[in-house]
């Protein structure tokens, strides 16, 4: 990873205190509430001090970057709780609904849609102390491992290694997000292809509610027929329905086998239908990822879009998954096997994050935005959302490539710039204008309005378009069941809150 270390973001914060550019009042925390937090688990338990409270007021949502340089926070919580276990997090729960204290669950911080914003202040729950991170053990018969919540991603893999195994899962954070995070939203690594998505490699979940009860989902085996999967209702609810406290994870034996090959089409169009067509046939390359020929020159220097793929398994599956993606692209006209380095070129610089301070503290507004679709919608989304950010006046660059692909789709992400002057509230206008280019166009298609990077605080306008207007109320009715006073991370998933004003909207 080049950039910023652990808990940082992307653009250094000025001494505190700051303030906040949401600009809500924050929900009153009473001093018996920090009392009895602090007697139930210690004073180390109860953090105050202004750069440890700044902090915590933003995670890497890079529009929050911008507001940085102005030497602004989202919002700012009154402590930071930092419980030593499972029991210590049920205690901050539970004196948090009888306090009536909105509490924000966080972690590495490293999400890029307002997630982990304390947008109605009250506390902060770091989740990454020693009790609540690390691997608790490893059945390397069934292929299971119980992990904490406030493990780092290079930390897991380094203690799976020493068993044998790995967990698939390369998000391009992966040394400065956690285990609960990727649960929390639903994250995708970048070898989703062959591994799949965290919520397809999680079996199940110990589960700290809003009324402060312990629950335990899955557990019963590979596969169950005994009733909803409660598991699935936590992964990618954000922390607004329980706080994860541990995961058992589906590992793989660590493969022996590996791959490159890259190729080159004329159109971004002529790659999708490729990639549609090896899938079809089952192979499941861990990356085949297509980008547009804007991405292509600006990364590799070629001026056509370019295919890469790589593959890790069993060396004879490698052997005939690397042949059918061979096969299937040269049947596309004008498609053409190219130099397999590329990939390599990817390897080396797939986590640096660097260049987003850098575009930021040079006056632009930056961002990334992820959707999929159906690959009967892709090709037109693609067009679509470029075309409607490349519209959005002030934008300089608008690109996108295929990060991920499944038998019935992929997902499209989308890369995009723009100068829309020095005025703050022409910043903020430009990004929602380009976020409402893409999640309309989106939405038009039937795609989902993410991918892999959750809702946060920054899409939860959309969600009831997004789910349907009676399906999110169901999620409305679910919220007021696990977290009947409202306390569990208020202001995501476009859930009300009674610690917000009704219809509140970060814009």
């Amino acid at each position: 990873m080049t950039g910023p270390r652990r808990g940082e973001g992307p653009v250094p914060l000025p001494a505190g205190p700051l303030d906040t550019r949401l600009g809500l009042p924050p929900a009153p925390v009473p001093d018996t509430f920090l009392e009895a937090v602090t007697t139930e688990l210690g004073p180390a338990a109860v953090a105050v001090e202004d750069g440890v409270l700044d902090a915590a007021g933003r995670d890497w949502w890079p529009l929050a970057a911008v507001w940085a340089t102005r030497g602004l926070i989202p919002a700012r919580p009154a402590a930071v709780l930092r419980p030593a276990d499972a029991d210590g997090v049920a205690a901050c729960v539970r004196l948090a609904g009888e306090h009536r204290v909105p509490l924000t669950p966080a972690a590495g911080r490293s999400g890029v849609c307002g997630g982990a914003v304390p947008v109605a202040g009250g506390v902060v729950m770091d989740l990454t102390g020693p009790g609540l991170s690390g691997v608790v053990d490893v059945d390397e018969v069934s292929l299971l491992a119980r992990v904490r919540p406030g493990t780092f991603g290079d930390d897991l893999e380094s203690a799976l290694a020493n068993g044998g195994v790995t967990l698939g899962h390369w998000p391009q954070s992966m040394d400065i997000s956690t285990v609960g995070g990727w649960l929390a939203c639903r994250s995708a690594g970048q070898y989703s292809t062959r591994y799949g998505k965290i919520e397809d490699m999680v079996a199940g979940l110990s589960v700290v509610d809003g009324q402060a009860r312990a629950l335990r989902t899955g557990g019963h085996g590979p596969r169950a027929a005994v009733g909803p999967d409660l598991t699935a209702l936590f992964v990618g609810s954000e922390g607004t329905l329980g706080i994860i406290t541990e995961a058992v994870l589906r590992v793989r034996p660590r493969p022996a086998g590996s791959g490159w090959a890259a190729y080159t089409f004329a159109s971004f169009a002529d790659g999708l239908d490729a990639v549609r067509r090896v899938l079809r046939r089952g192979a499941t390359p861990c990356v085949v990822r297509l980008h547009d020929d804007t991405e292509s020159r600006r990364s590799f220097s070629v001026d056509a879009a370019v295919l890469l793929v790589l593959d890790e398994a069993d060396p004879a599956a490698v052997d005939w998954t690397l042949a059918v993606v061979d096969e299937e692209c040269r049947r596309t006209p004008g498609a053409a096997a190219t130099d397999r380095r590329l990939v390599g070129q990817w390897l080396e610089h797939r986590n640096d994050v660097s260049a987003l301070g850098v575009v930021i503290g040079a006056g632009l507004v930056a961002d990334t935005v992820e959707v999929a679709a159906p690959w009967a919608a892709l090709p037109g989304l693609y067009r679509a959302v470029v075309d409607g950010i490349s519209a959005v006046p002030g934008t300089l660059a608008a690109s996108g490539h295929c990060s991920h692909a499944y038998p019935d789709g992929g997902c499209l992400y989308f890369t995009f710039a723009g100068a829309p002057g020095d005025d703050p509230p022409a910043k903020d206008g430009y990004y929602r204008a380009v976020l409402q280019a893409a999640m309309s166009a989106t939405l038009a298609a039937s795609g989902a309005i993410s991918h892999h990077h959750g809702v946060g605080l920054v899409r939860g306008e959309w969600m009831p378009a997004a789910l349907g207007e009676e399906a999110f109320a169901v999620l409305g009715a679910l919220k007021s069941v696990l977290d009947p006073h409202g306390v569990l991370n208020p202001g995501k998933l476009g859930l009300p809150s009674p610690f917000l004003p009704p219809g509140w909207s970060w814009t």
